[in-house]
């Protein structure tokens, strides 16, 4: 029985061109039993392409590469040649054709392909994260958050939250009412993760306000007095300072302002 070895050549994992090899071999009855790859990840300078060269030749493989800088395709290819050895391109073609269509010099960074799932990925469980956790919802998701938000009701702290998950940061927001004892949770976390929102009252009267008529509802319930408004915030003073969180006016900020200074809280500590 013909056995055939491919040599799997890349300059990040070798993944793609992994995957398409196996693929081409599924195709024949005994392809997958017969044919046997090897692969080369992380190939970044010509010393190594001529060492797989070199060992291509005495086991009569075949190369498929995928490596996303020019002078490496070339470099093996010419040597490939040089030698007798086959070898296949999946990368160059294709990159080459959307260069010429585009009009634009490819960055020739290995790896990009990774990086972006990753970052997907890490979005996604970021957003599933700021929903499992909203409200308050399930207070162990504190523990786990990288952020959390306290605040009283209508200081946009859910669609804070999504904004930063978009930012792939796991948020929690907790509501903070009077007569509901806060989860105990909020004292055990490091407060320089967690940020209070606070809002005028007056401004705070006057979004209630709009959102009990968007609901069809008198604005004159207790939710939106501002006697109860005010009782809250004190509420939310109280909790903020024992837990010695950092406290963000969102009076007139949009949303997009709030999490910017948030973020920023955030690098100045990092850095």
């Amino acid at each position: 029985m013909r056995r055939l070895t491919l040599f799997i050549v890349s300059d990040s994992i070798g993944e793609t061109a992994d995957l398409v090899a196996k693929a081409a071999a599924s195709q024949f009855r005994q392809g997958l039993e017969t044919v046997s790859m090897k692969r080369f990840s992380h190939v970044e300078d010509e010393s190594q392409l001529n060492e797989i060269v070199y060992l291509a030749k005495k086991q009569e493989a075949i190369i498929v590469y995928t490596l996303v800088k020019s002078g490496m395709r070339f470099r093996l290819k010419e040597e490939c040649k040089n030698k007798g050895i086959k070898c296949i391109d999946l990368m160059g073609p294709i990159v080459d054709l959307i260069s010429a269509e585009l009009d634009e010099h490819p960055i020739e960074e290995p790896g990009l392909v990774r990086k972006l799932d990753e970052d997907y990925y890490k979005k996604i469980e970021a957003i599933e994260f700021a929903v499992k956790y909203d409200d308050g919802r399930d207070p162990r998701g504190i523990l786990k958050a990288d952020i959390v938000l306290v605040g009283v009701s209508r200081t946009s702290k859910t669609p804070l939250s999504q904004y930063l998950a978009h930012k792939r940061y796991k948020v929690a927001n907790v509501p903070l009412v009077p007569e509901v004892d806060p989860p105990e949770e909020l004292y055990m976390i490091d407060p320089e993760k967690c940020f209070g929102l606070i809002i005028s009252p007056e401004k705070l009267n006057f979004i209630r306000k709009e959102r009990l008529i968007a609901l069809g509802l008198k604005d004159d319930a207790n939710y939106a007095q501002l006697d109860r408004i005010k009782t809250e915030i004190e509420h939310f003073k109280k909790v903020v300072e024992k837990i010695g969180c950092n406290i963000v006016d969102v009076t007139n900020r949009a949303v997009e302002e709030t999490a910017n200074v948030i973020l920023s809280e955030i690098s100045s500590r990092n850095g």
